[in-house]
């Protein structure tokens, strides 16, 4: 596999091999499926939360006497019997949605979605890092033409900046998402179907990759 690479007028330059094993994995669907949902379910959060007899305000004292009365037995008006009461058995916001995954296959996955976007011609490097002056109107000019290139309407870049001024110009741009290697994502890289690299961020993906699986 081999990519394009491009200086910062989205001119192509040169091109660049990409190793076979991070982005040449064949796909299996049913082993990505199951780290996409895993990881999906892992940034679920619980928003339905009803209240038990002990949560429920008011029913300190007994309605009334236990004998005599004529009526069934009751210690509290909050018991799940009366209206009003508590829930029996109700959902939680202390549910958790948590499943074990495994480590390699959380990074084959990833391989096989860098993979894709390899064969699908969605990877581009640039041949040096952007500079923005920390402008979001010029950052917004510069990622223009690279989506146009590669026919996307949204990029993942993937790059450590040397500057946070730089940082600062992506981060109101909706179309582009900025991650350094180290927070390199699966569920992103889905998402955005254009990756932008920089020559030294892709040598420090393949690296970390490559150390991961051995």
């Amino acid at each position: 596999m081999k990519a394009d690479v491009i200086n910062t007028s989205g001119e192509t330059v040169k091109q660049v091999a990409l190793p076979d094993l991070v982005f040449d994995v064949a796909l299996n669907a049913d082993l990505l499926h199951q780290v996409v949902r895993i990881m999906r379910m892992r940034t679920r959060k619980p928003i339905a939360h009803a209240k038990s007899r002990g949560d429920v305000s008011g029913g300190g004292r007994k309605p009334w006497k236990q004998k005599g009365t004529g009526h069934a037995r009751h210690g509290s008006i909050r018991s799940p019997l009366w209206k009003g009461g508590g829930v029996t058995h109700g959902p939680t916001n202390e549910r958790s949605f948590e499943r074990s995954l495994n480590k390699k296959m959380k990074q084959k996955a990833l391989r096989m979605a860098l993979s894709m976007r390899a064969k699908e011609g969605k990877i581009l490097v640039l041949e040096q890092e952007p500079s923005f002056s920390g402008k979001t109107k010029q950052a917004a000019a510069f990622f223009a033409p690279i989506k146009k290139k590669m026919g996307v309407k949204k990029v993942f870049f993937l790059h450590t900046f040397s500057k946070q001024d730089e940082q600062r110009a992506l981060r109101n741009l909706a179309s582009v998402l900025w991650n350094p290697v180290s927070n390199l994502a699966l569920l992103d890289v889905l998402a955005y179907p254009g990756m932008l690299f920089t020559e030294q961020s892709l040598k420090q993906l393949v690296g970390a990759l490559k150390t991961e699986s051995k």
